[in-house]
């Protein structure tokens, strides 16, 4: 017979809007009413859309009243930081922002009950791959030439940048793959190499594939992901160690010899190793970077008061450095805690996940998010070489904000909990 005290969980649509959502979304609004630059018509409209986007989001995620209700908040004050620092930096590049986050979450909320199925795609393996290795043919034949790198599809006036998408899809393909191999990996010896090539065999064709892919698109940073996430569901899977530093040599080996062909990625190293030797040529974003976290200091210039459009590319790449300069080492260390949340939110739910596949899918968002924080934010302080990845709902670029808000909505829908029995009568 079930205690008198069993908690019973309610239904209805109070129980599905979550309080702390509301005040983060109500705390948002006044920051942005303050704040935001008076030129440049702030797109007051669709960030009202974007609020109300964030609650039906709430509202329309299938049992979300069982779900974990700190993604949604966390993502909510990640975006709040992002259109006021884009926003600073360019007025339209921070209306820009808006509209992809809006796009985002239209995408979100129309396919909820499409997402709620996602144990379906435990049983789908290879064709994940497929797709990927299709973009990146199309890519190379189609996509459009930006600093030497052929990473995006131009529609009109937008752009895709499918790569975003391809994690998502390499996450998949992972997960299917281990759920159903990782068991056999974890006791597979080196001496078996028969055995070794038919269970090590897809994982690698796949992943060197890519990899090889995006170096020749010049795109390490995106390499590095991959190879982050390769490595860190593997060992969840088989908790091969030795494995996974194998895999880390070898993509080692792999970089030396892009590194040694590329001139891109010389200059990139030169820079990481040197960045005061040429100031007034490569060294010059380096620098400036620099020069704004040094001028930020503990609690900033001040919102409009510091230069951050002083940094080229500072939306992008150095959207960290430009929000460090005007809220200063503690606004920096506030955006890396809501960070470090969202991932150990992201851990708690592989943990508790109810199956194998779900569990890896969750490991491997969670890897994504962490690793893109990780070499953005180490690129911009100087201590890692600075690579083209996004900083994750911050940084600007429409792709990478919808493919991390499709990551977050799975995350979400992942860490729904198991009903409670009813109580006996």
């Amino acid at each position: 017979m079930a205690s008198a005290h069993a908690p019973v969980i309610q239904t209805g649509l109070y129980r599905k809007i979550s309080a702390v959502l509301v005040a983060v979304i109500a705390a948002s609004a006044v920051v942005l009413a303050l704040l935001l630059p008076r030129s440049g018509a702030p797109p007051w409209p669709m960030l009202i859309l974007i609020g109300a986007g964030f609650l039906l989001w709430q509202l329309t995620a299938p049992q979300a009243e069982r779900a974990d209700r700190a993604f949604l908040p966390l993502v909510a004050a990640l975006y709040t930081f992002g259109v006021l620092t884009i926003s600073r930096i360019d007025p339209r590049l921070g209306a820009h922002h808006t509209i992809n986050m809006l796009v985002g979450l239209v995408i979100v909320i129309a396919g909820q009950r499409f997402y709620e199925r996602y144990e379906r795609l435990a049983r789908v393996t290879y064709p994940w791959v497929v797709i990927s290795l299709a973009l990146f043919v199309l890519l190379r034949f189609f996509g459009r030439d930006v600093n030497g790198a052929k990473l995006w599809f131009s529609f009109s006036v937008f752009n895709v940048q499918p790569v975003e998408f391809i994690k998502l899809f390499m996450v998949f393909f992972m997960a299917a793959y281990l759920a159903r191999n990782g068991e056999a990996i974890a006791t597979l010896r080196f001496s078996s190499l028969g055995e070794n090539l038919r269970l090590f065999g897809p994982l690698l064709l796949a992943w060197g594939v890519s990899i090889l892919s995006l170096a020749l698109q010049h795109d390490v940073g995106m390499a590095i992901l991959f190879l982050s996430i390769f490595a860190v569901m593997l060992y969840a899977a088989s908790r091969r160690l030795d494995v996974v530093l194998l895999s880390a040599l070898i993509f080692a080996a792999s970089m030396w010899l892009v590194a040694a062909h590329y001139p891109y990625v010389q200059t990139r190293l030169a820079v990481w190793r040197d960045p005061w030797s040429d100031p007034l040529g490569r060294s010059y974003q380096a620098e400036q970077g620099f020069f704004s976290l040094a001028a930020g200091g503990l609690l900033g210039t001040g919102y409009h008061l510091g230069h951050p459009n002083f940094i080229p590319d500072a939306a992008s790449d150095y959207v960290f450095a430009a929000l460090a300069e005007e809220f200063g080492l503690l606004g920096g260390l506030t955006v890396l805690a809501l960070y470090l949340a969202l991932v150990v939110r992201a851990m708690r739910t592989a943990f508790y996940a109810a199956d194998r596949f779900t569990s890896l899918l969750a490991t491997g968002f969670a890897a994504a998010l962490a690793v893109q924080v990780l070499v953005i934010v180490g690129g911009v302080v100087g201590l890692l070489p600075l690579t083209g990845i996004t900083l994750p709902f911050i940084s600007y670029g429409g792709s990478s904000l919808v493919a991390n808000l499709l990551m977050i909505n799975l995350l979400w829908l992942f860490s729904r909990k198991p009903r409670e029995p009813a109580p006996a009568h």
